[in-house]
Formats: structure tokens, C-alpha cells, sequence
């Protein structure tokens, strides 16, 4: 009788044995699985023939992704360009004749037409997605923010008639009470939430220096 004798390499020897595609997710992110859990008002335990409240969120879940902030402006005849007011030269204003559109600018910030009113979520709890269990680090929640394309001239100038703003994959960092504002960090083009350096931002962006 001999002992069994465990391979030195044992890890690499489990991964060469694949049969058939995984289920693992192999995508890499930056986001807390629950952070993209719709909210359901579902009861934990349901009675039988009753949808279970897990196949609801997932349902949900699904059917939220596949909605576009975009397109769905679009298909009512709006352009999310033109939500952000911009400086206007009244010498050059545009006749009627020349505009379909009215004819006065765009001023008023979208802030003045907020309305939480249908919000699921309050700020503080939508941030708090960020958070997983066991763990003291909070990091960023998925979101759509629309921004300028031109980083630069957006913080120099945001009303500048040059800039073109889109909606883009953002990670909601931190949210202000006093301005009512949340504090958002472009996505890379991996999807990922990284400062300057490559790391994962967390906490808000707030690190041990400050």
C-alpha cells in the first residue's frame, strides 16, 4: 500500500481538466455584484405558483440593462447635446426662419426640473451599494452621467458651444447633501473605475493622505 502523494502543481492540474464552457465570470470589475440588483417589493418567502423573489431580480435585472438613457431621449425627439444650457452671443442669434426651434437659448440647469419623487433609492442608499459584505471599503456604484466629451475645456468651460455632451458609463463615488450633487469617475475602456495610477478608487476617492 502506498500514500497518495499530492501533485506539487495541483492548482494548474484542475485547470487543464475543462469539460464544456464555464460559468464562472471572468469579467473583471470594479462594481459589487449587488450594485446592480434592481429593488423588488417582494416578499423573501412567497407562497407556491408565486414568482420567487430572486427570479424577480434577475428578471428585472435584465430587462433594466438592455434600456438606453439615450436612445430612449432620442425616440422622443431629444437630443441630450442640447440638455446642457451654453453661452449664447446675442448678436448672432438664430431667426425663425433659420430655426424650427425656438429661438431663445437654452439656460435653465437641468437641476431646476429634478424631481425625486419616483426614486427607488434615496442617495444614501444608492451609495451604499458600493459596499460588500465583510468588507470596510466602499467602492464605486454603476451610473450614466452626462458629461462633456473634452475633459479639459468641460472643467474650464462647461457652457463652451464647443463641447459635445453624451451620456457615459460613469462609477458614482460620493454623493454632497449641501449641493445635492453626486461625484462621478469615468469608466475606462475596460469598465473599470482606476485613478491615475491604475488602482481600483475607493471610499470616494478618499485615501489615507487626504
Amino acid at each position: 500500500v502506498t500514500t497518495f502523494k499530492m501533485p506539487e502543481e495541483f492548482g494548474s492540474v484542475l485547470d487543464k481538466q475543462v469539460i464544456g464552457p464555464t460559468t464562472e465570470n471572468l469579467i473583471k470589475s470594479d462594481f459589487p455584484v449587488q450594485s446592480f440588483k434592481p429593488k423588488v417589493q417582494i416578499a423573501f418567502q412567497v407562497l407556491p405558483g408565486q414568482c420567487p423573489r430572486k427570479i424577480e431580480v434577475e428578471r428585472r435585472r435584465r430587462l433594466y440593462l438592455t434600456f438606453d438613457i439615450a436612445q430612449l431621449l432620442a425616440s422622443k425627439g431629444i437630443d441630450s447635446d442640447q440638455l446642457m444650457p451654453r453661452h449664447h452671443d446675442p448678436d448672432n442669434m438664430p431667426t425663425i426662419e433659420e430655426k424650427k426651434d425656438p429661438v431663445f437659448p437654452i439656460y435653465l440647469p437641468l437641476k431646476i426640473f429634478d424631481n425625486d419623487g419616483y426614486d427607488c433609492r434615496t442617495p444614501e442608499e444608492w451609495i451604499s451599494l458600493g459596499l460588500e459584505p465583510g468588507s470596510h471599503d466602499r467602492k464605486p456604484v454603476p451610473g450614466k452621467a452626462l458629461l462633456p466629451t473634452d475633459d479639459v475645456l468641460g472643467h474650464e468651460d462647461p457652457k463652451s458651444q464647443k463641447l459635445i455632451y453624451k451620456w457615459i458609463d460613469v462609477g458614482v463615488l460620493d454623493y454632497d447633501k449641501e449641493t445635492e450633487l453626486y461625484l462621478v469617475h469615468k469608466t475606462d475602456k475596460n469598465g473599470l473605475v482606476r485613478d491615475e495610477e491604475g488602482r481600483p478608487i475607493l471610499n470616494g476617492g478618499i485615501t489615507p493622505q487626504g
